[in-house]
């Protein structure tokens, strides 16, 4: 078999236009998963396209995206689009078994209970939570009290490109392309809707076009690569 080099592309395009399938909130009563067991869960999910995974998550989890924002102020636009890529609509690992369900390390000072997965390093330590209920409210206590986070409670609350942009100058990920992400989420499964839901008047973002193009380098195919092994492998 005569081995092939493939120079991977990344091309992200996010766009908020006609021909794109929007994803509704609250059209439905989700099914809740919490005290089910890993296995019970991951078959439920395994029932579900991964569209259709993230429906259920923006259904079960927008009404306390929706009350963290009221007490914190943080735009439940924000909170939900993390929710959704770093827990994988729920179906990541942290979210199964630790109902941590924003990524959120440790640190200095954490006194509850842990977990241990390997991330930029190995065998990190994240914080577990009893329920997804209080990884969302921890989510906005850690926002809240980090002094490089203070500048984002100043952004205008409908400005989620602002905010999604802030959290990643704040250091919050590692990835370069999370506002990139964090705003595709929200424009494509418009959860900016949830956000006019608290204050109070309907605000509709204009069509954007994004185009990124991220070269990854060089690699050479073998039996058995697919797509989805290489996006693993290199983490895109």
């Amino acid at each position: 078999m005569r081995n092939h080099k493939l120079l991977i592309l990344v091309f992200i395009i996010f766009f908020n236009s006609c021909g794109v399938k929007k994803v509704s909130y609250r059209d439905n009563s989700p099914k809740k998963i919490n005290n089910k067991s890993v296995k019970s869960v991951n078959r439920f999910f395994k029932s579900m396209t991964n569209e259709q995974r993230t429906h259920w998550y923006v259904n079960t989890y927008s009404k306390i995206s929706i009350d963290e924002m009221k007490k914190f102020g943080i735009p439940a636009s924000i909170t939900m689009a993390q929710g959704i890529l770093e827990s994988n609509s729920g179906k990541g690992s942290l979210a199964l078994k630790s109902n941590n369900h924003f990524g959120i390390k440790c640190h200095k000072g954490w006194k509850g209970k842990k977990v241990y997965h390997d991330d930029d390093a190995k065998g990190e330590c994240f914080r577990k939570y009893k329920n997804p209920d209080k990884s969302y409210r921890d989510h906005s206590i850690f926002l809240e009290s980090r002094d490089r986070y203070n500048f984002l409670f100043k952004l205008n609350k409908r400005n989620y490109v602002k905010w999604a942009k802030g959290l990643s100058k704040a250091g919050y990920a590692t990835d370069t392309l999370y506002p990139s992400k964090l705003i595709g989420i929200i424009e494509r499964y418009e959860l900016y809707k949830i956000d006019n839901e608290v204050l109070g008047r309907n605000f509709i973002p204009k069509p954007r076009v994004v185009t990124q193009v991220q070269v990854i380098g060089e690699h050479i195919v073998e039996k058995g690569d697919t797509l989805f092994s290489l996006s693993k492998k290199y983490n895109i």
